[in-house]
């Protein structure tokens, strides 16, 4: 077994291909997830960035067995340097600038793509064990990536619903309605910790607000939900 990964390390034409192709497997397996979900980098874009960064670091393999055979005059006449090291972290930065795009602040002030982002990350760096021959490394981290977007998420889940704390996005016909939602959590005990207004859609109807509250033992994320739906003015009520 521990032969077979020798042989797997060595820079021959099987190795190569097997590990470009393993890149592609798995950067297309991390990026499934966000795929299905409709998230800005999914299934193709996960795949080149793990694919991306194993032939980078190939490269890298290359020049420098190059330069210590082939090209090792040629290198000692002109004194050529070379540190593998430097590869890696340029598609890690890299990446960073791709990941920085899939970041955004929607108009409720949610921050999106935090996930989307870790995981071109995450893919790169999968890309780079992947193409240093690190297989051990590579299936490990596999595991541990997938684990976190497919399971990690019903747990949050879970938490967030028994979660004490909640936000809570309301658009109302007007500021007359607000004071409403207010009454409803005095008088029901609710903590409330910040209220901002949307400022942005001063020229509409409606108004928009984002509520930040504590809500007592007895009482669940739905309920509050429900019942601020069902007053008058509401015209739509999200937790975010």
């Amino acid at each position: 077994m521990l032969g077979c990964f020798a042989y797997l390390r060595e820079l021959n034409l099987f190795s190569m291909m097997l590990r470009v192709v393993l890149a592609m497997i798995v950067g297309g397996i991390i990026g499934f997830e966000r795929e299905k979900k409709g998230r800005p980098a999914g299934f193709r874009t996960y795949m080149l960035v793990a694919v991306g960064a194993t032939l980078t670091v190939i490269l890298s393999q290359y020049l420098d067995l190059m330069l210590h055979s082939r090209w090792a005059l040629t290198a000692e006449n002109v004194g050529i340097m070379t540190d593998l090291s430097r590869f890696g972290a340029q598609v890690i930065n890299g990446v960073g600038f791709l990941g920085a795009g899939t970041i955004i602040v929607t108009g409720r002030q949610e921050v999106k793509g935090l996930t989307t982002a870790a995981g071109l990350w995450a893919s790169a760096c999968m890309g780079i064990a992947i193409g240093a021959g690190f297989y051990e490394c590579m299936i490990i981290g596999t595991l541990l990536i997938v684990f976190s977007m497919k399971l990690l998420p019903l747990i949050e889940n879970v938490i967030t619903r028994h979660a004490r704390n909640m936000s809570i996005y309301v658009s109302m016909d007007s500021i007359e309605n607000l004071g409403g939602v207010v009454g409803y959590m005095k008088t029901s005990d609710i903590q409330l910790y910040d209220v901002e207004i949307d400022k942005s859609n001063e020229h509409l109807i409606h108004i928009n607000a984002l509520f930040s509250i504590h809500l007592p033992k007895r009482l669940q994320h739905t309920e509050v939900l429900a019942k601020i739906a069902t007053m008058d003015g509401i015209i739509a009520i999200e937790e975010v």
